[in-house]
């Protein structure tokens, strides 16, 4: 509000006027913090409200698009693959360009997916020589301090939780690929059609013979789930599917009957896949003492079968002020990390490799 000057009257009456300021950012640098305003060096900060918006597994993947400079890529689109961070590109050809993770000021070595973001109270990017200084050679390639939450000085007990659907979809357009049995049919057709043309035959006997061969193993597919009615060619003249052909073909295989029908291996191969993320936490402080307790757990599937994680983590941050010149304080974490993805999914020569696979596939099988 804006400050005013009243005088003194027997009787007062007061009208509060609105003002903004603009509050001064405050980063968390190596040496504790700083003032945006009086640091020096290159960095960036990432807060409570930047990572609430974003949904993500990785806490790290809450940089992407947010800090200039910084890089993730992923060979791997699996729940729960990490990126691959580069801060100002890359710093040595042969060894690690992975920046040094500091978590509540110590080094952090684990797996990051072990950390829930929703534990993250904010992080910084320091990204030049001089705001990595302090770290010496392991912050050569940048710096990512990740602050945890910890209890306001409310005086009251904070109560908070939080419950998140969502639904993981394919975002990029699939190739044009032939998936209609017919039109693979015809196609083939008009390979042989053209090669028997090639050899002398004329539009008959070409026609003919890539019917007769169309389904066997001279050039042919071996294979046919169409059923034509007798004395019929499944390929016309006009090099069109036959309009009496119907989809569905039986046939006797070691004193057994099979219908044989294509199959849409994209359908079984790949789903819509449920996100689940609930998180809660307790916190409170006073004067002398302060703690955070939180419980969080995260279920995600993939969009290809067989791939999805589930991640169950708890946190347990409090201090105590015991003497003026004492403080105790202790910040403890669990997590447990399931995850599951398919063998050589990045290969496009594995079965694997779903996306391959598919799209491999002829629409006749």
């Amino acid at each position: 509000m804006q400050t005013q000057e009243v005088a003194i009257k027997p009787s007062l009456k007061v009208v509060m006027k609105s003002d903004t300021e603009m509050l001064d950012e405050v980063m968390v640098v190596a040496f504790g913090t700083a003032k945006k305003s009086a640091f020096t060096g290159s960095a960036k900060v990432v807060g409570t409200e930047k990572l609430e918006q974003s949904q993500v597994t990785n806490v790290t993947d809450a940089l992407a698009g947010a800090v200039p400079g910084v890089t993730l890529t992923s060979n791997d689109g699996a729940p729960g693959s990490k990126s691959s961070i580069k801060i100002r590109g890359f710093s040595s050809i042969n060894a690690k360009n992975d920046p040094l993770i500091i978590v509540d000021g110590a080094p952090y070595s684990g797996d990051i997916n072990n950390i829930n973001p929703n534990d993250v109270e904010s992080m910084t990017v320091l990204k030049d020589a001089a705001s990595n200084a302090l770290y010496g050679a392991r912050g050569a390639n940048g710096v990512i301090i990740i602050t945890t939450k910890r209890a306001n000085m409310s005086g009251e007990a904070k109560v908070t939780f939080d419950a998140k659907w969502g639904a993981n979809t394919r975002a990029l357009q699939k190739y044009e690929v032939i998936d209609n049995p017919g039109m693979y049919y015809e196609m083939h057709y008009r390979a042989m059609n053209n090669y028997y043309k090639s050899t002398g035959m004329n539009d008959q006997a070409a026609w003919l013979e890539a019917n007769k061969n169309l389904f066997g193993s001279n050039g042919g597919l071996g294979y046919n789930v169409y059923t034509v009615p007798d004395g019929q060619f499944l390929i016309g003249q006009n090099g069109k599917l036959n309009p009496n052909a119907t989809l569905g073909r039986v046939t006797n295989y070691k004193g057994r009957d099979y219908l044989l029908t294509p199959d849409d291996w994209e359908d079984v191969g790949m789903r819509t896949g449920l996100r689940q993320e609930y998180n809660f936490s307790v916190s409170a402080a006073n004067e002398k003492s302060s703690f955070y307790v939180s419980l969080g757990y995260l279920g995600n599937e993939g969009i290809t079968e067989g791939s999805d994680l589930k991640r169950l983590t708890g946190r347990l941050k409090a201090d105590y002020q015991a003497k003026k010149w004492l403080k105790i304080g202790g910040n403890m974490g669990y997590a447990r990390f399931d995850s599951n993805s398919l063998s050589n999914n990045g290969t496009s020569s594995s079965t694997g490799n779903i996306w391959a696979f598919v799209t491999q596939m002829a629409p006749i099988y």
